[in-house]
């Protein structure tokens, strides 16, 4: 496994495994054995990153979510595990009152919210903090000033380790460190977008912005998390949801680009030189580039998690990096 540190102060800061296990979908569509098998797994190999959100996974089962924490708060005390594993959850995108689709109404992030919220998914995790704790997504209805003061205060009390944002513009998150530094108050470390190989268009509006595909991964993020060394991209859904290597599943319309034609043809000429699946050399490129990036990825069985996990010894060459990150410049 590999490992890297996220957060800057000493106080907050953790030691993490490079490969964060998505437990989104565990205690409704993955059954609670299959959970604990794969976590078990996971801590067996080296994992010590483990990511949900209080409104996971709603959908499933039409409620307002919480299954997922709750499975994890019973899994830890089942194996007696405490801090030796970093937990992230999130508050914003949990629905009002019971839910099975998405929507544009959700709890927000308000500092009512943002503390009752975190008080109930301490609660269903079992324990007294959150290592890392985000706003899953924006609330423009709420002032950032209430939105950094409440996360501020909790993470100053150590309530909260470290502050994440997830599927905000850049701006957004400059902004909110900024006020943050100004009012000498923990700031956001970890940030959590949508990024993978293969690059998605990002000026087709949808359900939380008309401006574009908020939560993507553009080349106005990147640049940023270039100058601010600071800062860790945790990337979600980066395999694409078995789009790289299942003929049954079609690639979303936003990669339906020439970018990606060009980038496929480099792609799966890495995968004959390595020998390893398309998912395991993806997941390579994004942990070992120049931008600290940790790849997020979900598992409904250990055998899938193990091809996952294998990633973790792969090591690219830079002939090969150059190729992947040539492809699709032109």
């Amino acid at each position: 496994m590999r490992y890297l540190t996220i957060g800057n102060d000493p106080a907050r800061q953790r030691r993490v495994s490079q490969i964060a296990l998505g437990a989104m979908l565990m205690g409704t569509a993955t059954d609670e054995a299959t959970s604990y098998a794969i976590l078990d797994r996971y801590v067996e190999a080296g994992g010590t990153f483990v990511d949900t959100a209080n409104n996971y996974a709603f959908w499933v089962n039409g409620t307002q979510g919480g299954e997922s924490e709750q499975l994890l708060g019973r899994w830890l005390r089942s194996r007696g595990i405490a801090d030796e594993l970093t937990i992230a959850t999130k508050v914003g995108g949990r629905p009002p009152q019971p839910a099975n689709a998405l929507s544009e109404h959700l709890e927000g992030l308000s500092a009512q919210v943002i503390k009752e919220s975190l008080a109930r998914s301490l609660e269903n995790l079992g324990r007294d903090h959150v290592d890392v704790y985000y706003a899953h997504v924006p609330d423009p209805a709420v002032p950032l000033e209430e939105q950094v003061e409440t996360f501020g205060a909790l993470a100053a009390d150590g309530t909260i380790g470290l502050l994440g944002l997830s599927n905000y513009w850049s701006w957004q998150i400059e902004r909110a460190r900024a006020m943050a530094a100004a009012a000498g108050l923990p700031g956001c470390e970890v940030l959590q977008h949508h990024h993978t190989y293969f690059r998605a268009r990002t000026d087709q509006g949808g359900l939380r912005s008309r401006d574009g595909s908020i939560g993507v991964t553009d080349g106005q993020l990147l640049s940023y998390l270039r100058q601010e060394p600071g800062l860790t991209l945790v990337a979600y859904t980066p395999l694409l949801s078995g789009g790289y290597v299942r003929a049954d599943r079609p690639l979303d319309e936003l990669y339906d680009h020439a970018g990606t034609k060009a980038r496929k043809i480099a792609l799966d000429d890495v995968v004959q030189q390595t020998g390893a699946t398309a998912n395991q050399v993806v997941l390579s490129w994004l942990m070992g580039g120049d931008i600290p990036i940790i790849p997020l990825v979900g598992a409904s069985s250990v055998a899938q998690l193990d091809e996952t996990l294998a990633a973790a010894d792969l090591e690219l060459t830079p002939e090969q990096r150059d190729r992947l990150n040539a492809a699709g410049q032109n």
